[in-house]
């Protein structure tokens, strides 16, 4: 007799004792923690071995007394969340991801600027974001020669011990006028 046997056997037997339950669902209660039953059971002073000393007396489909008394635990979810974790720490998958932020300092003194960007970053840092995009224009509008915001974003990232890796992005989202940082 192999197990295919066994099953046919078991399922006849629960067909013609008429107790054919519907499909069992998955438990997501955590393993060991009592049901409604047994929390019942326990406030009307019966101990755990009591209990399922009754539970082993019923006739219940021995999986459905296991995933009652144990629970299941979701690997799938487990999986996934720890998949998304590595593809985060995964640089490369940063650098090309886009930006979840920018800002813009068009138009800012020097001052203003850094003042703006303090303030973003740890807004940025607080909300849990990864990378953030800083446009600060390439300095055809500034007054003598140098351009004043590159520059001085440039130093910002240094000193910030916030924020990682940075660079420049395509000429689509800005090119050289604007830097696309990743935040530790």
């Amino acid at each position: 007799m192999d197990f295919g046997d066994i099953l046919n056997q078991w399922s006849e037997q629960q067909k013609s004792s008429g107790q054919q339950k519907k499909q069992s669902q998955v438990s997501h209660k955590k393993a060991n923690a009592p049901t409604a039953e047994e929390k019942a059971a326990l406030a009307q002073g019966y101990t755990p071995e009591q209990i399922m000393e009754r539970e082993s007396q019923q006739k219940i489909n021995p999986m459905e007394l296991w995933l009652r008394r144990y629970g299941t635990v979701d690997k799938d979810k487990i999986a996934d969340q720890y998949a998304e974790e590595t593809k985060l720490q995964n640089r490369e998958y940063l650098r090309t991801m886009k930006p979840e932020a920018r800002i813009d300092l068009h138009g800012l003194t020097r001052d203003e600027a850094w003042i703006r960007l303090e303030g973003f970053v740890l807004d940025c840092k607080q909300r849990g974001l990864k990378k953030i995009l800083i446009v600060h224009g390439k300095g055809n509008h500034s007054h003598g020669s140098d351009p004043v915001l590159g520059p001085m974003v440039r130093t910002f990232i240094e000193q910030n011990k916030n924020l990682g890796t940075s660079g420049h992005p395509d000429h689509t989202q800005g090119g050289t006028g604007a830097t696309w940082v990743i935040l530790k």
